[in-house]
């Protein structure tokens, strides 16, 4: 089955787009298709083929921009901030589980009408692979960089803030929520990059200074604590059960794992498992966190146009992990 090769070794596809290091967000407007309305930040690209990006649980459409960018020459990018995240509003469900964004996003999909090559990180990844389980002829293809698979380690080590845990109680929390709030919007922001990159020296000032921004914005938004709560104990209880493993089993179009063999959130250990059970491709990046496509986006980027490149010959019964960190 071919695979991605090494990230240190030569590329997998040429022709991908050029990446400025200020490259600012890309322009952004809201979108509605299928009764449902998103923002999305749109990248230029080739005629005829369209990815569609979708964030993390802490995350926004702002972090699929090296990403986009690099493959432009292959796709126009739509990067969608999640209903309720970024600055997509809710919507009139209210629903902000990973169900319930899964629903929101099939629905966008079908209401444009045209298959995508779909792009999705950790919980977006989850989302990501609901869609193709349950409607294939939607995905041209499939990426998930570190998806949230079933992951219910009691690591504290995970969380940005260690109080996000207490945060979680009824009643209990609310001094821990309280404490969080008051916190400098840059000191949270750079709790998120410490967990979510091994290296948080790969994250540019520049990528920083967008999170804080994003907190910023959040900070006025009326559902901002709803979303994030619903969110995330809509994630914790799909982890309870087997949900997760029988959707990818269902996933039938070509389909690439990457994982960063230092994430903290979502472990490694998962990937192999996650890539059978897709019968993809699996890239493990040795070194690298959980946001592989903002900590390493050329490894990313090669990887990806390679599957859209061979769409269709990616998929079969094995896997194949290149130049990775032991998966243990």
């Amino acid at each position: 089955m071919p695979g991605p090769r090494p990230a240190d070794g030569p590329v997998l596809a040429g022709g991908l787009g050029e990446l400025a290091a200020d490259q600012p967000p890309w322009p952004g407007r809201t979108v509605t298709a299928g009764g449902v309305s998103l923002h999305v930040r749109e990248t230029p690209g080739a005629d005829g083929a369209e990815a569609v990006y979708v964030h993390g649980l802490a995350g926004s459409a702002t972090n699929w921009t090296d990403l986009a960018g690099l493959l432009g020459t292959r796709a126009a990018g739509l990067a969608v901030d999640l209903p309720g995240f970024g600055r997509s509003e809710p919507t009139a469900a209210r629903d902000f589980t990973p169900d319930g964004m899964t629903d929101a996003l099939l629905c966008w999909l079908a209401g444009r009408g045209r298959p995508v090559h779909l792009v999705g990180n950790s919980l977006g990844g989850l989302v990501c692979m609901a869609v193709a389980a349950r409607r294939p002829e939607l995905v041209r293809s499939l990426t998930l960089v570190s998806p949230a698979m079933p992951d219910l380690r009691p690591d504290p080590r995970r969380l940005s803030d260690p109080r996000m845990a207490l945060a979680m109680v009824p009643v209990l929390g609310r001094g821990a929520r309280r404490a969080m709030a008051a916190e400098p919007l840059r000191s949270r922001a750079e709790r998120v990059v410490r967990v979510c990159f091994a290296d948080p020296r790969r994250g540019s000032e520049r990528r920083l200074e967008e999170l804080i921004s994003e907190h910023r914005y959040r900070a006025t938004l009326p559902w901002a604590g709803e979303a994030t709560d619903g969110a995330t104990r809509g994630l914790l209880a799909l982890w309870t059960g087997r949900t997760a493993w029988q959707l990818a089993a269902r996933v039938r179009v070509p389909t690439l794992v990457v994982w960063g063999g230092a994430d903290r959130i979502v472990s490694p250990r998962l990937a192999r498992r996650t890539a059978t059970a897709l019968r993809a491709g699996l890239l493990v990046l040795p070194g690298t966190g959980h946001v592989a496509q903002i900590e390493r986006p050329h490894e990313v980027a090669a990887a990806v146009a390679g599957l859209w490149d061979s769409a269709g010959s990616v998929t079969g019964t094995g896997v194949r992990e290149d130049g990775a960190d032991p998966v243990r």
